[in-house]
C-alpha cells in the first residue's frame, strides 16, 4: 500500500509539472501572438504614401495597391490610413494595403459602397487593435467629452486625392453586429436610428454620412460605430 501511495504521489507530481509546462507554453504563445499582431500592424511609415491634395497625386513610389479608394484622417487620433476596397468584405480582413497577407488587415470601405463615397451612407471597417492602432481608438468616442473634443477629420478620395472632403464627427454607439440599419446601410432609416440610439448627437444635417466600425473586442458580437458628416 505504501508503494501504491508513493507511486500515486509521483504520478501526481508529473501531472502537475505537465500542467505547468502546458500553461507556460500557452503563456509564451499568447505573448508572441500579441507581439506579432502589434509589430505587423500598420505604423507611421504608411504616411509616406499619403496622397498630396495640393498636387492631386499619389506618392510616386507608393506600393499601395490600386484597390486604394481614399485616405481617412481623424484629427487628434491615430486614425490616418489608406482606405481599401475589395470585391467582397473578406478581402481586406487579412490583407494589408500592399497586398500582403496580414492578420491585422486594412481599413476598408464596404464592398457595396460607391468607391467615390457618393452614397448617402457609407461604412468603413477596421480591426480593433491595441494601443489605438487601426480602429482601436474608436472606443474613445463613446465618451461624450472625448467625442466633443475630436470632431474634425479629412477624407481624401482616390489614390491621387482628386477630391478632398472635411469630416465632422458627430455621434457614436455600440451596436449589435447584426444590426440591419447600420450594416445593411439602410440610408432611409440611418438618421433616425442615430438620433434614437447614439451618444453625442448634434443637430441633424442634410449631408452624407460615413460610419467607422470596429469590433468592440475579441470575439465580440457588438461593434463600436462612429459617425461623421461629409462636407465639400
Amino acid at each position: 500500500m505504501l508503494k501504491f501511495w508513493k507511486k500515486l504521489n509521483e504520478l501526481y507530481g508529473w501531472a502537475m509539472l505537465l500542467v505547468f509546462v502546458i500553461a507556460m507554453i500557452i503563456g509564451i504563445w499568447q505573448a508572441y501572438d500579441s507581439y506579432y499582431m502589434f509589430s505587423h500592424t500598420l505604423d507611421a511609415d504608411i504616411l509616406r504614401y499619403k496622397p498630396d491634395p495640393a498636387a492631386h497625386s499619389a506618392a510616386a513610389d507608393s506600393p499601395i495597391t490600386d484597390e486604394m479608394v481614399g485616405w481617412i484622417t481623424i484629427d487628434g487620433t491615430s486614425i490616418d490610413y489608406p482606405v481599401m476596397q475589395g470585391e467582397d468584405n473578406t478581402r481586406f480582413l487579412s490583407t494589408d494595403p500592399f497586398g500582403n497577407y496580414s492578420l491585422t488587415g486594412s481599413i476598408f470601405l464596404d464592398s457595396r459602397c460607391s468607391s467615390d463615397f457618393s452614397d448617402d451612407f457609407s461604412i468603413i471597417y477596421g480591426h480593433h487593435m491595441d494601443y489605438g492602432k487601426l480602429f482601436g481608438s474608436l472606443d474613445d468616442f463613446l465618451n461624450r467629452a472625448y467625442l466633443k473634443s475630436h470632431t474634425t477629420g479629412t477624407l481624401l478620395v482616390g489614390r491621387d486625392a482628386r477630391k478632398v472632403y472635411k469630416l465632422e464627427v458627430f455621434a457614436s454607439m455600440r451596436v449589435s453586429s447584426r444590426e440591419k440599419t447600420v450594416f445593411n446601410m439602410d440610408s432611409s432609416r440611418i438618421r433616425k436610428f442615430i438620433q434614437d440610439n447614439a451618444n453625442g448627437v448634434t443637430v441633424d444635417k442634410d449631408k452624407r454620412i460615413i460610419g467607422l466600425a470596429t469590433c468592440a473586442g475579441a470575439n465580440s458580437t457588438t461593434k463600436t460605430v462612429v459617425f461623421c458628416y461629409i462636407s465639400e
